[in-house]
């Protein structure tokens, strides 16, 4: 039954994140860790709306508006590698979650 790390990096930098991603697989292709993807997600854009001051008279400038990218990326056992690329040091810009989940075979 082996543990399956899914790793979700996102940043506004479309050009740092895949810089970040090609970094992952290509550490995990020298260490012959088993990898899926990275799988690209549709990118998200976010509006904020931006106050002119602290009273809630309606006077706004206009929204702020931000595009997130997202890869995800599944590593199949290797957890010891998993847990490694948790802890790199990335640039500010790039936000990495991961989660584990156990998969067991089918009829189990």
């Amino acid at each position: 039954m082996p543990f399956v790390t899914t790793l979700t990096v996102e940043s506004g930098d479309r050009h740092l994140l895949e810089d970040v991603v090609t970094e992952i697989k290509e550490t995990a292709a020298r260490k012959g860790v088993e990898l899926k993807g990275p799988h690209p997600q549709s990118p998200e854009d976010i509006t904020i709306p931006q106050s002119r001051g602290l009273s809630a008279d309606g006077n706004q400038f206009d929204p702020w508006r931000h595009t997130v990218f997202t890869r995800t990326i599944e590593i199949v056992g290797h957890d010891e590698f998993a847990r490694d690329v948790t802890e790199w040091e990335f640039p500010d810009r790039v936000h990495l979650e991961a989660s584990v989940e156990q998969r067991r075979g089918a009829g189990r």
